[in-house]
C-alpha cells in the first residue's frame, strides 16, 4: 500500500491488463530472523539453496518488512547463483553481524583483500564483485578501479551494498531469489526522449506524462526490468510532473548533511500526490537513468536518506542499476536497451558500451551480480557516433554558404539552404541518430533534398552564369593559404598544367582546388570532393556553324548531376546552346560523357571566346572553361588538337 505521505492513488497489487500474471502472489523465498539467528539460518539455507528459505534480518526496518511483501510478486523460488570469479569485502568482518559474510562467500570463486584491488585489472583479471556497505564506497580506493574496468573485455565489475548492514544482508539475499518466469514486462519511462518503440518494451515519454497517471503505471505493475530517465538529483528523478523519490522515511536522518528542501520542513518542489516511492516500485531491476543517480558515499549531494540509489537498494529490485556521475544517455542507449531486453543482454554493459564512444569515464553501476545469460551472447558494441558521410559534407557546404558575404542576405537560395542547415543539424545530434529516422531514411531525405537544390542552382547558373554563387573560387581562395603540394596535370587544350590547392583560413571557408594552363589560364575550379570535369571541343568554329562539346564528369558519388554550359554574357546573343542543363547519373568510378552543341549565329563577330561546362552536385559546383576561336563562314573548324579524346 504506498504510503500516505506520498499521496498515490495506484494500487500495486492490482492486475496488469496486459499482463494476466501481475497480480502473481508468491509463498515468501526470505525468511526473516533475530539476528542472534542469523549464523545458524545461513547455515541450514546454504545446505540447501535451491529449496530453503533466504534468511534476513528486517527487525527495526519496517520499509525492509515491506520490501519483501513485494518481492513476493518477483521471485518465485530460490536458487545459488553463478559465483564471480573474484570478491572484495570492503567493511571489516568484525563489523558485521555473524552469517552475513558466510552468506555472502558463495557468491565468489576467490576472495579478495582490499589491498589487492591495486592489481586488479594489471595483474587479476575476471568479474570482480564488491561487497560493502554504503558508506564503504568511497572514491578512494573506488575511482581507479572504475577507471580500470571501464572499456576492459577481460574485467567486469559488480557491486553489492546497502545503507547498514541490514540492508547489505537484504540485498545479499536477494541474489538468491529467482525471477518468476513469467515476469516478461519491460518498461521505459523518459522525460528527455521521445524513442520509437520496441516490441516488448512498455514505453512513456512526455506526452504520455500529460495524460497519464503514470504513478499508477508503474506501481500498478510488476516489471522484469524498468529504467527511469529524467533530470534530477542524487534524491529525484523528474517525470514531467511525477516524481521518482529518494526519500526513505524510516531511515534515520544525518543533520549534518545537506537535505533536499523537504528535510527542512518545506514542500516537495513537485507535486507531493505524484510521488513514486522508489523503494515501492515492484521490479527485478532498476534502471536510474539521471545524473548522479548513484553517487559513491563521499560524492553524495545529499542526507543517504534522501538517495535514489539506497532507496532503490532497500526496495524488492535484485538488480540497481544507477550513475556514478554524469553522463550522455539518450535515445542510442535507449535503443540499445529496449533491444537487449529480448536478449537478456546485462543492462550496465550495454549502457556503458554504448556510451563508450561519448566518455572516458563509466557511466553506470551495477549493484546486483551480474546476468548469466550475458556471458554467452556477443559483447555490446559502443554507440559509435559517425553520422553519414553524405550528411558531414552537405553540412560542411552548407555552413561555407550561409557563413560570411558570398550569398548576400537577399539570395532567393538562402532561404531553402537554411531549411536544409536545420535537418542536418538535428540529423548529426547524437540523440537522433537512432530511432525516428533510420540512416537510410535520413540518406534519402538529404538526397531528396539535395537533388532539388541542385536542381535549382543549376537553373539559376544557366540563366544568370554571374550569380554570386558563381564567384566561389575568388570568395573563398581571397581567404586562404596556398597549399605547398602541387600536381603536375594535362590541360584540355592538350597543355601541361598544374593543379593546387588552397586552404580556407576560417572554418566557414571551403578550400578550393584549382587547375591552371599558361595558354588557357584558370581553367577548373572545384571544391574537394565536388565532380571532376573535362571539357573538349575543336580550337575553332565558323560563324553560323556548331561547336561541339564533350564533357567529361566522374562524380564525387554515384547519383545524380547537373551538368550546363553557358557562353561569356557578350556572346550570348550570338548563340544558342543545347542543352542549356541536363541531368545524367554519375559514376565515382569512371568518366561519363555528355554533349553540348553551341549554335553560332552567322553574323558573330570572328574573334577568341570560351565556354564554361559546370557540373553541380551536392551544393558544390565544378566549372571548366575552354577557349575557342569563331572564324568567318568560308573557313572551317580545325580538328580536335593532337592528344584530346
Amino acid at each position: 500500500m504506498i504510503s500516505k505521505q506520498f499521496g498515490g492513488t495506484g494500487n500495486p497489487l492490482a492486475s496488469d491488463p496486459d499482463d494476466s500474471t501481475a497480480g502473481a502472489c508468491h509463498v515468501s523465498v526470505f525468511q526473516p530472523v533475530e539476528q542472534a539467528e542469523l549464523p545458524q539460518a545461513v547455515q541450514e539455507f546454504l545446505k540447501d539453496p535451491a529449496g530453503g528459505r533466504i534468511p534476513l534480518v528486517v527487525t527495526g526496518r519496517p520499509d525492509l518488512t515491506a520490501s519483501t511483501e513485494l518481492a513476493r510478486h518477483l521471485y518465485d523460488g530460490t536458487l545459488l547463483p553463478d559465483p564471480v570469479d573474484h570478491a572484495v569485502l570492503l567493511d571489516e568482518p568484525a563489523d558485521l553481524p555473524d552469517g552475513l559474510v558466510d552468506l555472502v562467500r558463495p557468491l565468489a570463486r576467490n576472495w579478495l583483500s582490499p589491498a589487492d584491488l591495486d592489481r586488479f585489472g594489471h595483474e587479476t583479471h575476471g568479474t570482480l564483485l564488491v561487497v560493502g556497505t554504503y558508506p564503504r564506497l568511497r572514491l578512494d580506493p573506488l575511482r581507479a578501479l572504475l577507471h580500470r574496468s571501464y572499456r576492459a573485455p577481460d574485467v567486469g565489475l559488480s557491486f553489492l551494498s546497502g545503507r547498514d548492514w541490514r540492508s547489505l544482508l537484504w540485498n545479499v539475499a536477494k541474489q538468491y531469489a529467482r525471477t518468476d518466469g513469467t515476469l516478461t514486462r519491460s518498461g521505459l519511462f523518459t522525460d528527455t526522449d521521445r524513442p520509437a518503440p520496441v516490441a516488448g518494451v512498455h514505453t512513456y515519454d512526455d506526452r504520455d506524462f500529460e495524460r497519464t497517471d503514470i504513478q499508477a503505471a508503474i506501481l500498478d505493475h510488476r516489471w522484469r526490468s524498468v529504467v527511469f530517465q529524467g533530470h534530477g538529483k542524487d534524491d529525484s528523478i523528474n517525470l514531467g510532473e511525477f516524481t521518482i523519490c529518494g526519500l526513505n522515511p524510516t531511515a534515520p536522518r544525518d543533520l549534518g548533511a545537506l537535505g533536499p528542501r523537504c528535510a527542512y520542513g518545506l514542500p516537495c518542489y513537485k507535486p507531493e500526490d505524484k510521488l513514486v516511492p522508489l523503494n515501492q516500485v515492484r521490479a527485478a531491476e532498476v534502471v536510474l537513468s539521471a545524473c548522479n543517480s548513484g553517487p559513491l558515499s563521499d560524492l553524495a549531494l545529499y542526507d543517504p536518506r534522501y538517495q535514489l540509489l539506497l532507496n532503490a537498494l532497500d526496495g524488492p529490485a535484485r538488480t540497481v542499476v544507477s550513475a556514478v556521475s554524469v553522463h550522455d544517455s539518450d535515445r542510442p542507449e535507449n535503443i540499445a536497451w529496449m533491444r537487449g531486453t529480448g536478449t537478456g543482454a546485462d543492462s550496465v554493459d550495454v549502457l556503458n558500451a554504448s556510451l563508450a564512444g561519448s566518455h572516458p569515464y563509466p557511466a553506470f553501476m551495477r549493484f546486483g551480480l551480474p546476468s548469466v545469460r550475458s556471458a554467452d551472447l556477443p559483447a555490446p558494441q559502443p554507440f559509435d557516433h559517425r553520422p553519414d558521410d553524405l550528411v558531414l559534407t552537405a553540412g560542411t557546404r552548407l555552413t561555407a554558404l550561409l557563413t560570411g558575404e558570398l550569398l548576400p542576405p537577399q539570395d532567393p537560395l538562402r532561404p531553402r539552404l537554411e531549411k536544409l542547415a536545420r535537418k542536418v543539424d538535428q540529423w548529426v545530434a547524437r540523440p537522433t541518430s537512432l530511432a525516428s529516422q533510420s540512416e537510410r531514411e535520413i540518406r534519402a531525405s538529404l538526397t531528396a533534398d539535395l537533388q532539388s537544390l541542385d536542381h535549382v542552382i543549376a537553373q539559376q547558373v544557366a540563366a544568370a552564369p554571374e550569380t554570386e554563387l558563381m564567384n566561389y573560387p575568388a570568395y573563398f581562395g581571397d581567404r586562404s593559404r596556398l597549399d605547398e603540394h602541387v600536381d603536375e596535370v594535362v590541360c584540355h587544350c592538350g597543355r601541361p598544367a598544374q593543379r593546387f590547392t588552397r586552404r580556407g583560413l576560417l572554418p566557414h571557408i571551403l578550400d578550393t582546388v584549382c587547375v591552371v594552363c599558361l595558354r588557357c589560364g584558370d581553367v577548373v575550379f572545384r571544391v574537394p570532393g565536388a565532380p571532376e570535369l573535362q571539357a573538349y571541343a575543336a580550337d575553332e568554329v565558323a560563324a553560323g556553324e556548331v561547336l561541339d562539346v564533350r564533357a567529361h564528369l566522374t562524380a564525387a558519388r554515384p547519383g545524380p548531376v547537373r551538368l550546363g554550359l553557358f557562353v561569356p554574357s557578350y556572346l550570348r546573343d550570338d548563340t544558342v546552346v543545347e542543352p542549356a542543363v541536363t541531368k545524367i547519373k554519375g559514376s565515382d568510378r569512371e568518366a561519363r560523357e555528355v554533349s553540348f552543341r553551341v549554335h553560332v549565329a552567322p553574323g558573330t563577330a570572328p574573334q577568341a571566346y570560351y565556354f564554361t561546362v559546370f557540373a553541380v552536385q551536392d551544393l558544390a559546383i565544378t566549372t571548366a572553361r575552354r577557349h575557342f576561336g569563331v572564324v568567318p563562314r568560308q573557313n572551317r573548324p580545325n580538328p580536335l588538337p593532337k592528344g584530346q579524346p
